[in-house]
C-alpha cells in the first residue's frame, strides 16, 4: 500500500498516523484563561524535545468549527501552561477531561480532579499526578489551519513536581509511575511489559 496525503482525505492520514506512532504518552495539560478559568485537556501528539533546557511540546489539533483548541488560547495569552504526566489511575478521569465542552467549563471540576496550586505559574497543577511540569512558552509553530491542522507548541520545563516514592537518584521507577500510551482510535496500553537493550558501543578501530 502506498498512500500520497496529497491525494487522500485528512481523516485517512489521521488514522494511518496514530495507527503507526504508537505508543505515544499522554500530556494531561492545564492551562487558564484570562478570566480565570481553569483548562485541562489531554494530548497524545506530546514528546520531549530538549534537556538543556528542558523542553517538551505538543500539539493540540484542530477537530471541530473552532479553529484553535481553549489549551492554545489560554497559553498564547499567558505564556505558561503545566504539564501533567497520566498514570493508569488516572486514564478515567483524563478522559472526561477529554470531553469537547464550552470555554466557560472548568474541566478540573467536569473530571473531579484537584487543582493544585504551582510554585512559579499561574495555571493550576493536577494534584493526583504523579509528575508535574511547569511550562513557560517558547514558541507556538503554526502548521496548519485546516481541519485535523495545528500547530506544535514548544515550553521549558521551569520546575518540576515529583512523587518521592517514584524517583530516587533522579532516576523515575516506571513501576511505581504506571503510565499508559494512546494507540489507534480508542485503545489505550499499559506500560509493564518493558525489556532491557543496552546500546552497542562501536569499537574504533586501532590507528
Amino acid at each position: 500500500m502506498i498512500v500520497y496525503p496529497s491525494e487522500s482525505r485528512p481523516n485517512d492520514i489521521y488514522k494511518l498516523m496514530i495507527g503507526s506512532i504508537t505508543p505515544r504518552p499522554i500530556a494531561l495539560v492545564s492551562s487558564i484563561s484570562k478570566t480565570g478559568i481553569f483548562n485541562l485537556a489531554p494530548y497524545s501528539f506530546f514528546t520531549g524535545v530538549s534537556a538543556n533546557p528542558p523542553a517538551i511540546g505538543f500539539s493540540p489539533l484542530i477537530t471541530g468549527k473552532d479553529k484553535t483548541r481553549d489549551s492554545r488560547n489560554n497559553i498564547e495569552e499567558t505564556k505558561e501552561f503545566t504539564v501533567n504526566i497520566v498514570s493508569e489511575y488516572l486514564v478515567d478521569r483524563m478522559n472526561v477531561a477529554s470531553s469537547d465542552v464550552p470555554p466557560e467549563v472548568d474541566e478540573f471540576a467536569l473530571s473531579q480532579l484537584t487543582p493544585k496550586h504551582a510554585n512559579i505559574v499561574s495555571c493550576p497543577l493536577v494534584k493526583e499526578s504523579l509528575i508535574n511540569m511547569e511550562c513557560r512558552l517558547i514558541e507556538i509553530v503554526e502548521v496548519s489551519n485546516k481541519l485535523l491542522g495545528g500547530a506544535f507548541i514548544l515550553g521549558e520545563i521551569i520546575c518540576f513536581h515529583i512523587d518521592d516514592d517514584v524517583v530516587e537518584n533522579f532516576k523515575i521507577d516506571p513501576n511505581k509511575l504506571n503510565t499508559v500510551g494512546r494507540m489507534g482510535g480508542s485503545s489505550y496500553t499499559r506500560t509493564r511489559d518493558r525489556f532491557e537493550l543496552v546500546r552497542p558501543e562501536v569499537k574504533k578501530a586501532d590507528a
